[in-house]
């Protein structure tokens, strides 16, 4: 999702109020947390429960449109006053995904000591990371909203 958008605004051919998108992002962010505080773990890989599972497909790619442009704004910045911007936004694009996988690896790893490990339970663990990174976003939405009220 956010490549599109990725696309669509350092083009652009979409424009969105960047005060607006800061504020979007924590609160995709919060959504993510509070969908993760009601997911259901499964018990065996036999009796996986699928009812969830388009729900949260439809929400990364939403919220990666979100995100999108937010990195735009990054992105034009980087330009400058570049003529073709296609090989620029091709490389930014492919950065900022081996970045998403180098940090998905990182949590993976750390969720594999600690379950495996740790003997810490799925469910635990996705409640303690999704409450903390939840406090984050607030903090975030918290700075975003005070700006317009001071």
């Amino acid at each position: 999702g956010h490549s599109i958008t990725l696309a669509l605004a350092t083009q652009e051919i979409i424009e969105v109020d960047s005060d607006l998108i800061e504020f979007l992002i924590p609160v995709t962010i919060i959504i993510t947390c509070l969908v993760n505080f009601f997911h259901r773990f499964r018990k065996s890989i036999y009796n996986s429960p699928k009812r969830g599972k388009w729900l949260r497909y439809i929400l990364a790619v939403v919220f990666g449109l979100v995100h999108g442009l937010g990195f735009s704004n990054y992105l034009k910045g980087l330009l400058g006053s570049e003529n073709s911007i296609l090989k620029p936004l091709f490389a930014f694009n492919i950065g900022l995904e081996l970045g998403q996988i180098l940090i998905v690896a990182v949590a993976l790893m750390v969720n594999f000591l600690l379950i495996s490990g740790f003997n810490v339970k799925k469910k635990t663990w996705n409640l303690i990371l999704s409450g903390t990174v939840l406090g984050m976003s607030l903090m975030l939405i918290i700075d975003s909203i005070k700006d317009y009220f001071v």
